[in-house]
């Protein structure tokens, strides 16, 4: 079950981060189940007919996230959620620190699955909101040639610039609840400082490994 889980939210995770492509301007004037729906389209095309992502060009894949700086997806919010109570206790520039390196984790982690995308279509059930809400989840899911769908939900809510993705639910877990396990019990052993030291040190061995590979291509 792990290793499924694993699996499809690197799949989807890493496809969002593709999505970047996406014009803010656009994201502001779209409901947020027409925005994932988009959005989903845009990647799986992309990635189905790029054949330097197919063959696992990771440079590509880095650019074009860093590039546009993944708009659609609210990372402080998701970084704060995964924290928890300790957020709040932690300084400004502790909360800025560890969303950067959260966020570098999470690009690192999944953006190398992009190029499992093969034949997937995905499926959108009527989404379940009122005018007013703030924050909704869109559910989805995936439909593949093998294997029974996977049930693929969001949780986005509205900001002044648009509707922005905050959690990602694969199989009935959340994405921010995989992470905030270990993040409780790296701060109660070393604090704030001693999380983001320990992301940061896993993306540097990230960035070296995938200098490595590509330098072998």
């Amino acid at each position: 079950m792990k290793r499924t889980l694993t699996k499809f939210f690197s799949l989807i995770f890493a496809s969002l981060l593709i999505a970047g492509l996406s014009s803010g301007a656009a994201q502001a004037q779209e409901a947020p189940d027409a925005l994932v729906k988009r959005l989903s389209q845009e990647i799986l095309e992309l990635a189905k007919n790029d054949k330097d992502i197919q063959a696992g060009n990771q440079k590509k894949v880095y650019d074009m996230v860093e590039s546009k700086i993944l708009p659609h997806i609210d990372f402080p919010r998701m970084t704060s959620l995964a924290a928890g109570k300790s957020w709040k206790e932690a300084t400004p520039e502790q909360q800025k620190q560890l969303t950067n390196e959260f966020r570098t984790l999470l690009v690192f982690t999944y953006s190398g699955a992009i190029s499992q995308i093969k034949d997937q279509r995905v499926e959108f059930k009527p989404m379940r909101a009122d005018p007013g809400d703030t924050e909704v989840e869109v559910r989805t899911q995936v439909i593949q040639s093998r294997g029974e769908p996977v049930v693929l939900n969001y949780r986005l809510e509205k900001l002044s610039t648009g509707w922005k993705i905050f959690d990602i639910n694969v199989l009935g877990v959340w994405l921010v609840e995989t992470y905030k396990g270990s993040f409780s019990a790296e701060i109660s052993k070393s604090g704030i400082d001693g999380l983001i030291k320990v992301l940061a040190d896993k993306n540097k061995k990230l960035a070296a490994s995938s200098a490595a590979k590509a330098a072998a291509k």
